[in-house]
């Protein structure tokens, strides 16, 4: 479960009436590797296993998709819900010493929260060969939406989608912030050895700096999202080798970064960098 009831006094023409909503479901977790705090996070309950291996994936502190870390529950709350784990994994294989740099408190909405510099990923530019069909990304965000589960109650959660170069979806999840859904994505196609089959990333909201990197990591080379990306996402994307995809609504998106890996199936392939000169269209 990961939504509950509230009762709250409504108020609409001047009249006040009772009211019960739907509201998803807030908790903090506390994650330490070998006993050692790394950070905490803001999240909606569930999928913790996901979270937990896609955000060391994506923050480079595990990067293994073979090897599988044992993740040990060390508290509940009192309604049962996670609020921390210690994962097991030998020394060896922790990539980077994570003492001290983001063991803070992190929002929920916001991905760098207790980081105390933007680090660059130590992954190499995203290799692609493939071209996407833009007029699969209206059917992906449909796919998505038709899995929002928590959404469609409460109305407070973000969703992110992990599809084939086809439009195949691979998983969906959701959680109360941005990043942690995207994490799970990433989690659950390395807990269930998909991650060699994603091609695009679809998230709800906005694309930000932190977002880009975590795909990035994750050697996805198209990233799509319902809202506005940032200036630095975009910059980020262009140098990363993806495909930034962004007001996808309608029926219609706008290509920011690496715009030669979208072919448009009525005017064909559109080529050339995105910058402050130059912007691709969106598409009708």
């Amino acid at each position: 479960m990961n939504t509950e009831r509230y009762t709250g006094i409504f108020y609409n023409e001047g009249k006040f009436s009772p009211v019960e909503d739907i509201l998803a479901i807030e908790v903090a977790l506390a994650i330490a590797v070998n006993g050692i705090p790394f950070t905490v996070t803001m999240q909606t309950p569930g999928n913790e296993s996901d979270l937990v291996r896609g955000l060391l994936f994506s923050e480079n502190i595990f990067r293994s998709i073979t090897d599988h870390p044992v993740i040990d529950i060390t508290g509940r709350n009192e309604e049962g819900f996670i609020t921390s784990v210690n994962v097991l994994i030998p020394p060896h294989l922790v990539l980077k010493d994570f003492a001290g740099t983001r063991n803070v408190i992190s929002a929920s909405s916001c991905g760098i929260c207790g980081k105390t510099s933007l680090d660059e990923t130590e992954t190499e530019r995203v290799l692609n060969k493939e071209v996407l069909d833009p007029s699969l990304v209206t059917e992906m965000f449909d796919q998505v939406g038709n899995q929002q589960k928590a959404f469609k109650q409460s109305g407070g959660t973000h969703a992110a989608g992990a599809f084939t170069i086809d439009g195949e979806l691979l998983s969906v999840q959701e959680d109360i912030g941005r990043h942690n859904a995207v994490d799970k994505v990433i989690g659950f196609l390395i807990n269930n050895n998909l991650l060699d089959k994603v091609k695009c990333l679809t998230v709800s909201g906005r694309i930000s700096y932190e977002i880009v990197t975590k795909a990035k990591a994750a050697s996805i080379p198209f990233l799509a999202a319902v809202s506005a990306p940032s200036t630095l996402a975009v910059d980020q994307a262009e140098e990363a080798g993806i495909s930034l995809m962004a007001f996808c609504r309608n029926k219609k998106l706008t290509v920011y970064s690496n715009a030669g890996q979208v072919l448009n199936a009525q005017d064909g392939m559109v080529t050339g960098p995105v910058n402050s000169e130059w912007h691709v269209e969106k598409f009708k």
